[in-house]
């Protein structure tokens, strides 16, 4: 288990990490998502140790990670910007990571090169950055890590690359029991991917939640009244954000449950369903910090 407790971090007396807490269980997939700027980078680094905390803990089943070198073998990191050895060769690179990991595998590096197709006598700098994105995912891989971070790691990828990068890591998890932590800008892919997901938003968590409950609490109601709606509608401390077209509402609500239904029919609701949304749509309802009233009248065109 990752524990992330109260953790706090600063630059040049800038708070980028303000109180963060996360617990992640073993051999899950657990998305960070955030703007830029928000401070996943800086959480993502801290995880696997290149920045020391200035308050709080960062755990991996109970030993800190920070100046940590056995628990660091165990750590997988792909950033989003990869150094590596710019002369090095592919194949080159491969003897290095097998001479500084004990649990490296050759073998397996091999077996994923069948999929990735990376030519070993090729040089980094060579390679363009989906490439290098490649490799790391590969040579991290290999070395059969307890943990795997990943920050964008899909960036400069191809579709079909792509694919196969993610149905691998889901593969090694289930057949490993790996625990995997990925920050990405790409919603559609987190949300297909990840057990549970967390929201940070200004250095501090915004929403945290399993994917499933996200779904089932985040929904938009779609809503015809039989006259009027009701006048404070758009006060509604249930609601994010409402939309009226024409005569039809659309409600955005934190923390959907039967009740808020009964509650619209007592106002002369005839027609109430819900509607399911993507991560992305989630992510913008669940970060905004003031509600929305918007009423958009429907034109038609005369033919």
């Amino acid at each position: 288990m990752i524990q992330i407790q109260d953790v706090c971090k600063q630059f040049e007396g800038f708070k980028v990490l303000d109180g963060i807490n996360i617990h992640i269980k073993t051999g899950t997939i657990h998305g960070i998502i955030g703007e830029n700027g928000a401070g996943k980078s800086t959480l993502i680094q801290s995880l696997v140790g290149v920045y020391d905390i200035d308050s709080g803990a960062i755990l991996i089943d109970g030993e800190p990670v920070w100046d940590n070198v056995e628990l660091k073998r165990q750590i997988g990191y792909v950033a989003d910007r990869n150094q590596f050895f710019k002369g090095y060769k592919i194949k080159e690179l491969v003897n290095f990571y097998e001479g500084m990991y004990e649990s490296f595998s050759r073998a397996d590096f091999e077996k994923y090169n069948k999929i990735f197709k990376l030519n070993p006598n090729k040089k980094v700098k060579q390679l363009s950055k989906g490439m290098q994105m490649r490799l790391s995912f590969m040579l991290n891989l290999s070395i059969h890590p307890k943990v795997m971070v990943l920050d964008e790691p899909t960036s400069g990828l191809d579709a079909m690359i792509k694919k196969e990068l993610l149905d691998l890591l889901i593969e090694e998890v289930e057949r490993k029991g790996m625990t995997v932590v990925i920050s990405s800008h790409h919603l559609n892919e987190l949300e297909k991917l990840c057990d549970d997901v967390t929201m940070i938003q200004g250095g501090k968590i915004t929403y945290q939640s399993s994917v499933d409950e996200l779904r089932q609490n985040i929904k938009k109601i779609q809503v015809v009244f039989k006259e009027e709606a009701p006048k404070d509608l758009g006060t509604w401390e249930e609601f994010l954000n409402v939309q009226r077209i024409g005569n039809v509402y659309y409600l955005i609500t934190k923390n959907y449950s039967p009740v808020i239904e009964e509650k619209l029919k007592s106002y002369d609701a005839m027609f109430i369903t819900t509607i399911g949304l993507t991560l992305e749509e989630i992510f913008i309802y669940a970060n905004k910090t003031e509600k929305s009233y918007v009423i958009e009248e429907v034109r038609y065109e005369q033919v």
